[in-house]
């Protein structure tokens, strides 16, 4: 195997905690009208799907923000709330803006005393640049995969990612705590690195399961996996 150059990162779940962020800002904006966390796993719920459509060819391509917009417009109507434009736009901003997990950022910056690390994220260029920004994640770069105008995991966004970076997609390491993802990254020729969160989807709902995902390197966030990269 080629040595590892690169690290990429998924975002949503792998680095930071959509659940929580998501659920306090929907509690905040919409109050008692609908449990919060709930709603939050039925918005992530209409995630994959609705990217489906794009790398299906169903639609054009979109970025992620008109997806959640679109899911949150449909989700409001089933629990029949009648939201003004402002508020919607303050829900979808929500993604924007959502807390790392504890490991994330020591993780991260132990891992790139030897390694590029990118965010590697389905999220638009300017949610990345946001979130990045206020959460302080200590990533050498952002790589949407709005670069490729299509989303993970097709394989576009991986091999994008490597072509940037000028690297072959045997010399990056994809890390995220989803199968699905994983799976994309090494059907495009990357290595695959699992981290388990087990909360990603709060306190009701298990993340995805080692057991349950095939990945070159299994880790229980990112020190354990900085550990096994000997940083």
């Amino acid at each position: 195997m080629s040595q590892l150059r690169v690290l990429t990162f998924d975002i949503f779940g792998t680095t930071v905690d959509w659940y929580t962020g998501v659920a306090r800002q929907v509690a905040e904006i919409l109050g008692d009208l609908l449990d919060a966390g709930t709603f939050a796993n039925e918005w992530r719920d209409r995630y994959l799907p609705s990217m489906a459509r794009v790398t299906g060819g169903e639609r054009d391509w979109v970025y992620l923000d008109t997806l959640h917009r679109e899911s949150l417009d449909d989700l409001l109507r089933q629990h029949g709330i009648d939201a003004n434009e402002a508020t919607r736009q303050r829900l979808v901003q929500a993604w924007h803006r959502l807390p790392a997990w504890e490991d994330t950022v020591e993780g991260l910056r132990r891992l790139r005393e030897r390694h590029t690390v990118a965010a590697l994220s389905n999220g638009g260029f300017a949610l990345m640049t946001n979130l990045v920004k206020a959460a302080n994640l200590p990533f050498d770069c952002i790589l949407s995969a709005e670069l490729a105008r299509t989303y993970k995991p097709d394989a576009r966004v991986y091999r994008t990612a490597a072509s940037l970076l000028d690297v072959e997609p045997d010399e990056v390491l994809m890390v995220a705590a989803h199968g699905w993802d994983l799976a994309g990254a090494a059907a495009a020729g990357l290595r695959t690195a699992f981290v388990a969160r087990p909360r990603e989807k709060g306190p009701d709902r298990a993340g995805d399961r080692a057991a349950d995902v095939d990945a070159e390197f299994y880790a229980t966030d990112f020190l354990d996996l900085a550990e096994q990269l000997a940083v």
